[in-house]
């Protein structure tokens, strides 16, 4: 894992590999999840052990400092930029929009020394919460079909009472909802789901909030998406990209602002469970 590795690259590595996201959320729950496995990946190709990482101004701030010849490891930044349009000469607009950089900036705790510091908590997770911040609401379940175990439509969902996992399903709607699938109309989901894009995308997001919160339910999601995979299609890189952002919707979505503030204020950085 290359650290100017596409995201999609990050999301199969994530998919094939168990445990690797539930480590790096660990490690790195601070940081989107793009860059959590970016920076895991980083650490597991140098062998250096993953632990709390932070720029060398605050590390420094937190008592310790860098060694001599460490390396920084890369992770990827969104920068706003603002580019004149030839839509209006003799008007002053311009166009923002995001693009990504790779930047060399971070050290994690190993390649420091100096003071002792207290890892920062894990945030916990909670549903209602989250449901609120995506000013989502779940819904009754009233679908007469047996075999329906979740739906999502316009900024509502459902779970059936009989669902054997239902923060999967869960996940899954809500991702249905944040990705802009429920604009196209109702999303009803069984068992046996259609092996097309919106599914793969939204039971990759399942599986990412799954093994992060350390939640049942990853294998299931995990064969799913492989099976979708192994039929020679690979996850196209703006889908990667829409994965990655919606389960961190989701994941910051239900965690509390004093945890995250405080995890924020000891991190210095970008960035839980009752599901």
């Amino acid at each position: 894992m290359t650290p100017t590795a596409s995201f999609a690259d990050l999301l199969r590595s994530a998919v094939t590999e168990p445990g690797i996201i539930a480590s790096a959320y660990s490690q790195f729950h601070r940081y989107s999840l793009g860059n959590q496995l970016l920076a895991w990946g980083q650490c597991l190709e140098r062998g250096i052990p993953p632990g709390p990482m932070a720029t060398f101004p605050k590390w420094k701030d937190l008592g310790r400092h860098v060694r001599k010849g460490e390396k920084a490891l890369t992770l990827c930044m969104p920068v706003t930029v603002k580019r004149p349009t030839d839509a209006d000469p003799e008007a002053d607009s311009v166009a923002v929009f995001t693009r990504f950089i790779y930047r060399s900036r971070w050290f994690v705790l190993a390649q420091t020394e100096g003071q002792d510091i207290e890892p920062a908590p894990i945030p916990s997770w909670d549903r209602a919460r989250a449901l609120a911040a995506l000013e989502v609401v779940e819904v009754p379940f009233d679908a007469t079909d047996g075999n329906v175990l979740g739906f999502a439509r316009a900024r509502s969902i459902a779970v059936s009472p009989i669902n054997p996992m239902p923060h999967k399903t869960r996940f899954h709607e809500l991702a249905h909802v944040l990705l802009g699938h429920t604009s196209a109309g109702v999303q009803t989901d069984s068992e046996v789901t259609p092996r097309n894009l919106r599914e793969c995308e939204a039971e990759s997001v399942a599986l990412l909030c799954c093994a992060a919160l350390d939640l049942p339910g990853v294998a299931e999601c995990r064969g799913y998406v492989q099976r979708w995979w192994g039929q020679g299609n690979e996850i196209p890189e703006r889908s990667a990209q829409r994965i990655l952002k919606a389960a961190d919707q989701i994941l910051k979505a239900g965690t509390t602002e004093a945890e995250a503030g405080t995890t924020n204020a000891k991190a210095g950085t970008d960035q839980g469970v009752r599901a």
